[in-house]
């Protein structure tokens, strides 16, 4: 199966350092990618099944990673997700330099609603197991 890859996060770009020397390692970004590299995307209903003709397609994860860092940080808009990817760089650390277009995010999260919404509650499942929040009711 092809998939567009990312450039190497320790590769020496034009700056002094490694993109990976510029985001800390306390940084919520590294939480993001550990934890959807660890999920089976399969298990959650993303597809897989892409037809290799043309161009090929981004992976789920990366564009999960994007809605997710697009979430926490307040940004909804496909067109805006699409401009931070080329100036943001957390997420040119998360996506590995990848910008997919307005589009591309637009469909990702059309196609796949009940896919995401399983990994939010895993993503509560997960809270909850580390005890970061308490499942009470506050109303």
């Amino acid at each position: 199966m092809k998939f567009i890859n990312g450039t190497n996060r320790n590769q020496f770009p034009l700056f002094a350092s490694s993109i990976d020397d510029a985001i800390a390692k306390d940084n919520e970004i590294r939480l993001i990618d550990l934890f959807v590299d660890s999920l089976k995307l399969p298990d959650f209903g993303f597809t897989f099944d892409f037809v290799e003709n043309g161009r090929p397609a981004y992976h789920p994860s990366d564009l999960l990673k994007l809605f997710i860092y697009g979430y926490l940080n307040r940004m909804r808009s496909s067109r805006t997700l699409e401009k931070e990817c080329s100036r943001n760089i957390e997420l040119m650390w998360l996506l590995k330099g990848l910008v997919p277009d307005h589009n591309t995010i637009a469909n990702f999260r059309k196609n796949n609603p009940k896919a995401i919404a399983r990994v939010f509650r895993a993503t509560v499942k997960l809270a909850a197991h580390f005890e970061l929040i308490g499942g009470s009711l506050v109303a």
